[in-house]
Parts: C-alpha cells; structure tokens; sequence
C-alpha cells in the first residue's frame, strides 16, 4: 500500500492525464506498478523518468537513502510491470543498467534533475538505473 504521499501524487497524475502539481510540477513521472517480491500484491510508484531512445529510464534513488526502494526490488524479483505515462498504460521489462550505460544514464538523469545528484552524496550505495522496455502497445488506464 502506498504511503499518503504517493497515493496523493498517484490520485492527482490519475485525475489529471499524468500531470501533478506540487514538488513534481513539470517533471516526467511514471507510474510504475510492480508485483511485490515478497507480498505477491501490485504496487504503484510514482517514479521520475527520462527518455532514452525508445526506452524509459528510472533511477533507484529513494531520496538519497541507504536502502533501494521497494520497487526496485520488486523489478529485480519480477521484471515484468505496468507504466503510466500521461494517458497511456503499457506492459514494460526492467533491465539493470551496469557499467558504462548506468553512468552515462545517471549523469544524464542528474543534467535534467540535478537533485539527483545530491540523493547519490548522501549515500554510500552506489544508486542502480533501470531501463524499461515497453513491451505492449499503449492503451487507457
């Protein structure tokens, strides 16, 4: 179940074809719906993203705090999921970016949010980027 801050980001991205106010006016969201690697159950994510050709990029930062957030985990158990973007709702695949591509896709991630760049000075993991792949046509939520 998502805390209250995310179901309010979540309700108003649903109610307004994935645009927010607040923190997150103007910047890309998706929402991220993963299978709980432990529960079972689905769980949505309002995530920041980036477009990398025909791929969406997401960042594990979870604030800059020591642990990965739950999606992440969730992906790395089942990397099959659901992705809101504005109108569309599609099937994608997460892959854990390494290497060369991680970093040439954070430091892109920072040159558009530079917040991202203080979340990775807080803590002492190195903060995973994930691709995802769509893999279903667009549809309505």
């Amino acid at each position: 179940m998502p805390n209250d801050f995310n179901q309010q980001v979540i309700d108003e991205f649903r109610a307004n074809e994935g645009r927010v106010g607040g923190m997150f006016e103007g910047a890309p969201l998706v929402l991220l719906t993963t299978t709980g690697a432990k529960s079972g159950r689905s769980t949505t994510s309002p995530v920041m993203y980036l477009k990398d050709d025909d791929r969406y990029v997401v960042v594990a930062s979870n604030a800059g705090g020591d642990a990965h957030p739950a999606w992440y985990h969730n992906l790395r158990a089942t990397p099959a999921a659901t992705a809101e973007i504005g109108r569309e709702t599609f099937t994608v695949r997460a892959e854990i970016a390494e290497g060369e591509e991680r970093d040439r896709l954070y430091a892109r991630m920072v040159a558009v949010q530079p917040t991202f760049a203080e979340y990775q000075a807080k803590t002492s993991r190195r903060i995973p980027v994930v691709v995802l792949r769509r893999t279903s046509a667009a549809g309505k939520p």
